[in-house]
């Protein structure tokens, strides 16, 4: 049986918003779809193509972008480098002009009203979030493909395995927490060591170290725009951007030109706690605003969670004097191994688990690794990520008209100062007397997944989704 080998760069993925399972997860769908036409030599071939949208993607698709992302998945962009302010005019074009260029090279006649179906009473039993992608010859023949968007980014190819990549040699195969602790004690290695030589058997340390100095890097781009950029997010709520007038009531309105003196600034407002509350709200809210307003993010470990790990992270740069390479990777390494064991024994889907496998995870995710680089021991760090995600438990997933905006953008400051809230408790106890394990509240999360009923699961159909008109101007 091929084991679930999940590396750092799966857990955090440069994308565009607004969610991992609703916009990158079938954006990266189309582009394999295309791909599969090319290897099969039939792309000069198609004439036509259809997308029937199942489940939760078709309940929630058009507030999360889901057909916006499908469109420019078939078109040829990838959502890493696809310039985000391109979107909305490449979108009204393809619209306009009844054409699509497949792949970038096919021109085919397309119908954003006949040719991209959502099937809101349809599912499909393997996951909520189902694309049916077909494509119709000149021959005569059709190519049907149906993918899975399973979170934070992860697609599945019906009747694929859900290895994404192929199997290697990892010198510490871990699938649950008890796994990774086991190595640890046989090694003496931090977990974020252990993660980095797992790393290695994908490519090199310094191609790693790189790699994940880019995430950071998308991170604090991500959040710098979102504390610079006022106005009101796109979808029909009319909901006002926050953090742009918190970050200039906290700092003032001096103009920052870049994020190293912005940093700066910000640890010049001081260190009470009121302020550093303020300040990891704020930082919070400025990624996913970005996230709502189809910025460029990092799934971590999705979008709809993204704020929760930059503004823990922040907080550890800013208020902690983390503000150093190692101590950045460290972070992000240590963060990326807890999701992989919630992905590998529960889900990260909130389709699947309700809100929990998002912003509970990405919480369990920032209070391991801030728990880790503030000195804690292996044991301490797995005990700070059982800690926040323990109260994240049964956490429904209700968004408002179907958008990444009510509750989801308040609920990363929440899940933000739980995680450092965990992390403290943690450090200031004995991990050995504690009566709830990692492991434990992992198979309880997904226990609690498989109970919940599906209105809570990302459709929209129950929850605050249902009792707020989604005329209100703000949150």
């Amino acid at each position: 049986m091929q084991r679930e080998q999940i590396s750092v760069f799966d857990m955090f993925k440069i994308g565009i918003g607004p969610s991992s399972s609703h916009t990158l997860g079938p954006w990266r769908a189309a582009e394999q779809f295309v791909q599969s036409l090319v290897q099969q030599d039939v792309l000069p071939l198609v004439e036509q193509v259809q997308i029937l949208l199942y489940g939760s993607l078709a309940k929630t698709g058009h507030g999360h972008g889901t057909d916006i992302a499908i469109l420019l998945g078939l078109s040829g962009d990838d959502p890493v480098t696809f310039e985000v302010d391109q979107v909305t005019p490449k979108i009204a074009n393809i619209t306009l002009s009844h054409q699509l260029i497949l792949g970038g090279v096919k021109p085919i006649g397309f119908s954003v009203a006949n040719d991209l179906l959502f099937l809101y009473n349809e599912s499909l039993p393997f996951h909520p979030n189902a694309v049916t992608f077909q494509a119709f010859l000149l021959n005569g023949k059709a190519i049907s493909e149906t993918y899975y968007s399973i979170g934070g980014g992860f697609v599945v190819k019906d009747g694929a395995s859900t290895q994404s990549k192929q199997e290697v040699d990892l010198p510490f195969p871990i699938d649950t927490a008890s796994d990774l602790l086991h190595w640890c004690i046989k090694t003496g290695l931090k977990i974020s060591e252990v993660v980095m030589e797992n790393e290695l058997a994908w490519r090199t340390e310094q191609e790693t170290r790189t790699g994940v100095l880019n995430i950071f890097k998308a991170l604090k781009e991500c959040m710098y725009r979102g504390c610079h950029t006022t106005g009101h997010l796109p979808g029909g709520l009319n909901v006002a951007r926050r953090a742009f007038k918190l970050n200039s009531k906290l700092i003032g309105n001096n103009a920052y030109t870049n994020y190293d003196e912005w940093v700066t600034a910000i640890r010049k407002t001081g260190e009470g706690f009121k302020n550093t509350l303020d300040w990891v709200s704020c930082f919070a809210l400025a990624v996913n605003e970005e996230n709502a307003s189809f910025g460029r993010v990092v799934t971590a470990p999705t979008n709809g969670a993204a704020g929760v790990i930059p503004a823990v992270l922040q907080y550890y740069i800013v208020f902690c004097d983390g503000n150093t390479e190692e101590k950045i990777i460290q972070f992000l390494l240590t963060a990326s191994e807890i999701g992989s064991i919630f992905k590998k024994g529960a889900t990260i889907s909130a389709a699947m688990g309700g809100c929990q496998a998002e912003i509970g995870v990405s919480s369990a995710m920032a209070a391991a690794a801030l728990t880790e680089c503030l000195g804690g021991t292996q044991r301490q760090v797995l005990m700070a990520a059982e800690i926040a995600m323990e109260h994240h438990l049964g956490l429904t997933c209700d968004p408002i008209g179907g958008l990444v905006q009510i509750p989801c953008i308040e609920r990363n400051t929440m899940g933000a100062i739980k995680a450092i809230t965990a992390s403290q408790l943690a450090l200031q106890s004995n991990p050995e007397k504690a009566k709830v394990s990692l492991d434990a509240v992992v198979k309880t999360m997904w226990q609690t997944a498989l109970d919940m009923n599906s209105k809570y699961k990302e459709t929209s159909d129950g929850g605050l989704a249902i009792n707020i008109p989604i005329s209100l101007p703000e949150c």
